[in-house]
């Protein structure tokens, strides 16, 4: 098979869609593999590494999309919708659901999209949009901590605080791989911690680990209402997997925050768990914050392009069993010997096989069993 690997285009987006490991690997297993020029800069690999590892470097943005498979971070944006054709496999990030164009040019150009974030196991884990959660969570926090300070518009607060002066406040929304990632480095930091989610069982587990350094709160509206009232730094990780994110903290709730406290919105890919964040919609690492009712709130839709080298990497760990699988086998066969894989395909044959992409977005959602 004939995989293309792409210049990312979104805005500050460095991150990669394979490292030279990968491609070695796709080389060792019979594939012929196409990187753009320039491809790997922002994660600091050059053509140079990938062509020693195998690869073909190309100029031409048309020709890596004319492959058979193409491989890479982010969604497709409105310049890359030409190079869509019938045949194509596309294997990313493609969060369909708050993306009506983009859905609709998949469908019209009958591309096989299958996305990271629906890949999912039977245990429920989500193993290609882990590696990104975890690095998503981990800068939420320290995002967060700047965003405290009187240069970046905060309340002027140390996360830690100091001998005789409290500790900020940390509200955590969700307690997946983001959450969880999110308050091991606040709790690190010497903040106090509060995190809230509605799957008791997983809280419980958490209080077992943790005990009094981390407070746990069932999540319904009015828990959610007083964390975020005394919060100094809210995360919102909300995540149900391909679906749009439920608005968690109304607009009022974030004006009942203290003024110069901060918002960090990880779920913004989906649309946001935050009233004010989803309204506004994502930012760009080239001006990550926007100050709305005295409260600095961070938006940026691909936080992961920030940290691009090891992000690009730990993404392409847990991709590229994927990615031999699919090249070697089609993606067909793939899809129908992996059922985590196959959960990955929301596009196909001009429908809809992903159920909350189907049902954000108005269209008739297909079973696997006609593809597969």
């Amino acid at each position: 098979m004939k995989v293309g690997i792409p210049t990312e285009i979104k805005t500050q987006e460095f991150r990669a869609g394979i490292t030279p490991a990968g491609v070695h690997a796709l080389k060792q297993a019979g594939h012929e593999v196409l990187v753009q020029k320039g491809a790997g800069l922002g994660s600091m690999i050059t053509d140079e590494e990938y062509r020693a590892a195998g690869a073909r470097i190309v100029d031409s943005a048309a020709e890596i999309w004319a492959s058979d498979m193409v491989v890479k971070v982010k969604e497709p944006l409105p310049a890359e919708y030409e190079f869509f054709h019938k045949d194509l496999l596309l294997f990313t990030y493609l969060h369909l659901a708050p993306e009506p164009e983009l859905t609709k040019k998949l469908l019209e150009k009958q591309v096989t999209g299958i996305a990271y974030e629906t890949v999912q196991l039977d245990n429920g884990a989500l193993p290609l949009l882990a590696p990104m959660s975890e690095v998503a969570g981990r800068m939420a926090t320290q995002v967060g901590a700047q965003m405290l300070t009187k240069r970046e518009g905060g309340m002027g607060l140390l996360m830690g605080g100091t001998a005789g002066v409290e500790a900020a406040e940390v509200v955590i929304l969700g307690a997946g791989t983001v959450g969880l990632s999110a308050a091991k480095v606040a709790m690190g930091m010497g903040a106090r911690v509060t995190m809230l989610d509605s799957n008791i069982n997983r809280l419980r587990q958490l209080d077992d680990i943790y005990g009094q350094k981390l407070q746990t709160l069932f999540s319904n509206a009015y828990n959610i209402a007083l964390a975020v009232k005394k919060a100094d730094l809210l995360i919102g990780s909300v995540l149900i997997p391909g679906a749009l994110t439920p608005k968690l903290v109304t607009e009022d709730m974030v004006k009942t925050m203290k003024k110069g406290s901060a918002i960090v919105d990880v779920a913004i890919d989906q649309g946001g768990c935050i009233a004010t964040t989803a309204r506004h919609g994502a930012t760009y690492h080239d001006k990550p914050t926007f100050m709305e009712h005295g409260v600095v709130h961070y938006s940026v839709g691909n936080m992961p392009g920030a940290v691009a080298r090891t992000s690009t990497f730990a993404l392409t760990n847990a991709t590229m069993p994927y990615m031999i699988r699919l090249a070697g086998q089609g993606w067909k066969t793939a899809c129908r010997e992996d059922r985590a894989l196959a959960r990955g395909i929301n596009t196909c044959k001009g429908h809809v096989f992903f159920k909350y992409v189907g049902e954000a977005l108005g269209y008739d959602v297909h079973d696997l069993a006609e593809i597969l």
